[in-house]
């Protein structure tokens, strides 16, 4: 049977995170189903502009931008409503439209994408409304639907658990020395033992733990003198202030590189320099960097007490900690760093990364959700 899917975004193609990330690969998955099952499927976001679509996840046929054109954005919805059948939305700040949308046209099944932060606290009236109408909510991890369920007393059968995949055009690496390039750029050599962290640096999320790992560094500088942790990802004025004064605190001027943000065609090339990667967050809803990462054949510090444990397979993948526990994370680190990360263990950690988290795996669940 023939279906009409419309998958509804804040911004897909514009910006680069998580979700962005997660939705590209949701839409190509969708695009590839449609053409299989001889679905139509179009892709709706409110902020990016038609000329912000990268082609090789769907063809511009399939994709609406309206640029911050709001108004266009809600009228152009509320005509179309009576044509899905599904409709998907990538974020819960879009449920106003999924209202809408069910008030229009009450037999179009609405689903939303619950990834984390954004769902695991109270919500406004509208958006609970909107959940009580939702036909299904796919949750990126087993945390989140926890949240989900214990939080807003969503009905459990409604919510599914759809881990993220790695995106499908990311460029894998078939081998895995360290890029000569980054050596020279941050000073290293290829023996150097390198902690690395890559996330959003901004003073109103200090829930990442990347101060924790300042913390740790300057205990294990005495057992690794060569050792260099290299801080990544965007940060805000008052969020530099904060690192720096840390930075100075724990006396690691010279083991900590911050390098600002990094470009997406770099970021292979940086899990390649690194030993380890580490990110012992709070409130990860599942975290990308992670599966990324892993896909590099980087082994993976995270924390144990959020959506971080499914992109560790449990503990098959990585190595979850206490991230309040200074002791736990500086021997999780004494540990991988005192063991050798050779080539053969890259690849085999990439293997099972992409056993888990593949996109073909991905879309066969998607399906199987779709077809129910």
């Amino acid at each position: 049977m023939s279906k009409k899917v419309i998958l509804y975004t804040l911004q897909t193609f514009s910006t680069t995170g998580g979700i962005q990330k997660m939705t590209r690969t949701l839409a190509h998955s969708l695009n590839i189903l449609a053409q299989r099952n001889n679905w139509d499927f179009k892709l709706w976001s409110a902020y990016d502009k038609k000329n912000d679509l990268m082609p090789q996840y769907l063809p511009a046929e399939n994709f609406r931008g309206f640029g911050i054109n709001r108004i266009g954005f809600v009228l152009k919805t509320m005509v179309a409503a009576q044509k899905p059948d599904i409709i998907i939305l990538s974020h819960i700040n879009l449920a106003i439209i999924g209202l809408l949308i069910k008030t229009i046209n009450p037999k179009c099944k609405i689903w939303l994408i619950a990834h984390g932060i954004e769902v695991w606290r109270p919500l406004s009236i509208f958006k609970n409304m909107f959940l009580k109408r939702c036909d299904k909510i796919i949750c990126v991890s087993n945390f989140t639907r926890q949240q989900m369920i214990s939080r807003h007393n969503t009905v459990p059968e409604n919510c599914i658990v759809l881990n993220n995949a790695v995106d499908p055009f990311m460029k894998l690496p078939e081998t895995f020395t360290k890029p000569a390039h980054l050596l020279s750029r941050y000073w290293l050599n290829d023996k150097t033992p390198v902690i690395f962290t890559l996330t959003r640096l901004a003073s109103t999320e200090q829930y990442k733990g990347h101060d924790q790992v300042i913390k740790v560094i300057s205990k294990l500088k005495s057992q690794f003198p060569d050792i260099r942790y290299i801080l990544a990802g965007q940060y805000d004025h008052d969020e530099e202030i904060r690192i720096q004064k840390l930075i100075s605190a724990y006396k690691v001027d010279e083991q900590v590189i911050l390098t600002g943000f990094i470009e997406e065609h770099e970021l292979v090339d940086h899990f390649l320099l690194a030993d380890m990667f580490v990110l012992p967050s709070k409130k990860e809803g599942f975290g990308i960097v992670f599966i990324e990462a892993l896909a590099c054949g980087l082994p993976v510090i995270c924390g144990n007490a959020d959506g971080s444990v499914d992109a560790i397979c449990n503990g098959e993948l990585g190595k979850a900690i206490n991230v309040d526990d200074i002791n736990e994370l500086e021997t999780a680190l004494t540990d991988h760093l005192t063991k050798p990360l050779t080539e053969i263990k890259r690849q085999e950690l990439q293997r099972k990364c992409l056993m888990h988290f593949n996109e073909n795996d991905y879309m066969d669940k998607l399906e199987k959700i779709l077809t129910q």
